[in-house]
């Protein structure tokens, strides 16, 4: 194609020319085996990594296929370097293998008796493998399974996993023809039909679905495909009440089948639906509360928000490789750079659904993200000036002036649902003063929180302030307004979170509205460009406005 909207260049890097007109075209070509980088106005710098390029293969995508899309959609000849690493850095998964033998039970194979050579010889795995059976295979200690394909992926020779899985206590579970909550057939959409399809045919992975789009309904027909006992790792006790009620709702399990084991209940149930806070709770050195994952013999674990799996979750993850793992998240970003780790531990990515193609299909509101930038006061700049690096972030994300521009934003969108998110305790009780509205924190009770978000969702409350525990699986399909005064510095997946709460298709059709409040020439302007770049990616765009013409 001598005119295409891509160029491929040495250094592994692609850019694509967002007004072409096969923009659109070449990004889904490309998105399942390159990873974005930035997102500005007309061009998009995509890179090939090995992860990205890895996760390719695993979901069945040949060298060939990329090399294709590569040279289809470039404008120039691709660099032969390019084409070559390509081959050779997919080449990589697969050589290993782990699979079941009859005699010696789970081995480490090979079809390349040098590599196999190579990582047994490295220190990450010792201690992870036991006696050779021959020159291109070795028991592996069962045990170890998660915690060598971790190393073999740290070494660059990430393993196929044909182990398999054990079965699992079996539970009858089908999803429901009837939507309970309003007595009416209902159906899944077609696109969630097809992530369960491709997480099935692939054994374990991760779903990525748009915040809105109904990953929690995937993961109740994931479950009705193993028909088998299964544990549920949600973030909070409000989440997992929200899994509770949908299952609920949209499957034959009963109230009496579904079990809660989080800081307030202690239920093991067929269908179990722990926090990780609990699960990563310690008391003197011990994960104490890791032995639920021996108290049944789980045929599925289903990840909620797998972007933030914490480390020990990590580490039990590791221990739980003969169980079936979905994962489920609007994002995949980690701020840590611990994808690998969901790639070895949880497994490839196996469907993903660009954000603008589900609202396409009117699954989720269309939105408009504006940042509104305000000037610091002349002594704000001075003490914001000279403050030590590390209070630099609060000074700017707490400027007073937020509290103003925050009151003209509710007074222009009068009697929509508005949510006012941030950071820090203070701003949001000074902004819930102003507003003259409810607060919700960490430290609001859980019977709190549902009293306050149902109040939200009947329309008795049109405004609240949030912390961060509303960035996630949160359910407030009527929210249209989201206006954000701070967050975790330059976090993308919670800038994607955020602008979630509001995606809920509305019965209206009316167009939600995310505004990012940001203190201008500070580093609150660095983090917020850092922020949006995911959704750059995923085609919203950000218009700048003044603080000043908010109240014009």
């Amino acid at each position: 194609m001598p005119n295409g909207p891509l160029i491929v260049q040495s250094d592994k890097s692609l850019l694509l020319e967002v007004d072409h007109e096969q923009a659109t075209e070449a990004r889904r070509a490309i998105a399942p085996f390159a990873e974005l980088e930035r997102a500005p106005e007309h061009i998009h710098t995509y890179r090939l990594t090995p992860l990205g390029l890895w996760n390719a293969r695993a979901a069945g995508l040949d060298a060939e296929t990329v090399v294709n899309v590569l040279i289809n959609y470039s404008r120039y000849p691709v660099p032969h370097s390019i084409l070559v690493d390509v081959a050779e850095t997919m080449s990589r998964y697969g050589r290993l293998q782990l699979t079941t033998h009859p005699t010696y039970g789970l081995v480490l194979t090979t079809t390349d008796k040098a590599v196999l050579a190579e990582v047994l010889k490295s220190k990450r795995t010792k201690g992870l493998v036991g006696e050779r059976i021959d020159d291109s295979s070795v028991i592996v200690h069962r045990s170890e399974r998660g915690n060598l394909k971790q190393a073999l992926i740290k070494l660059g020779w990430p393993a196929e996993d044909l182990a398999g899985y054990v079965d699992g206590e079996k539970h009858p579970i089908e999803i429901s023809p009837v939507d309970k909550a309003k007595d009416k057939p209902w159906t899944m959409r077609p696109y969630q039909m097809g992530a369960v399809e491709n997480f099935w045919h692939g054994g374990s992975g991760v779903v990525v679905l748009p915040c809105g789009a109904g990953k929690t309904i995937v993961g109740a027909a994931a479950m009705a495909k193993s028909s088998t006992t299964t544990l549920i790792l949600v973030t909070n006790s409000v989440s997992a009440r929200q899994w509770r009620d949908e299952l609920i709702r949209r499957t034959t399990l009963t109230e009496d089948e579904i079990g809660e084991y989080s800081g307030t209940r202690k239920e093991i149930r067929p269908v179990t639906i722990a926090t990780y806070q609990v699960l990563t709770t310690r008391r003197k050195g011990e994960y104490t509360h890791l032995e639920l994952l021996d108290a049944r013999d789980w045929g599925l674990i289903i990840y909620d928000e797998v972007h933030l799996l914490p480390a020990p979750i990590f580490r039990m993850t590791a221990d739980m490789q003969a169980r079936r793992r979905l994962g489920l998240t609007a994002t995949l970003v980690r701020e840590d750079g611990r994808e690998d780790e969901v790639f070895s531990l949880i497994g490839p990515k196996r469907f993903d659904a660009p954000w603008k193609d589900i609202e396409a299909q009117g699954y989720i509101a269309p939105a408009d993200c504006q940042e509104v930038r305000l000037t610091l006061s002349d002594a704000d700049r001075m003490t914001y000036a000279i403050a030590e690096p590390e209070d630099k972030y609060r000074l700017a994300a707490c400027a007073p002036g937020k509290v103003r521009v925050v009151l003209d934003l509710v007074k222009k969108h009068e009697g929509e649902p508005t949510l006012v998110i941030g950071q820090y305790l203070d701003q949001l009780d000074e902004l819930a003063k102003a507003l003259g509205a409810e607060v919700i924190t960490g430290q609001t009770p859980v019977k709190e929180r549902q009293r306050l978000y149902e109040a939200f969702r009947t329309g008795e409350v049109t405004k609240l302030v949030v912390s961060k525990v509303a960035n996630f699986s949160i359910d407030l399909p009527e929210a249209s307004v989201a206006i954000q005064v701070s967050g975790s510095f330059g976090s993308r997946q919670e800038e994607a979170q955020r602008l979630g709460r509001v995606m809920r298709p509305k019965q209206d059709g009316r167009t939600a509205h995310f505004y990012t409040v940001v203190t201008r020439d500070t580093v609150d302007q660095e983090f917020a460009a850092h922020r949006q770049r995911f959704l750059a990616e995923q085609g919203y765009a950000y218009s700048i406005i003044d603080a000043e013409d908010v109240s014009a």
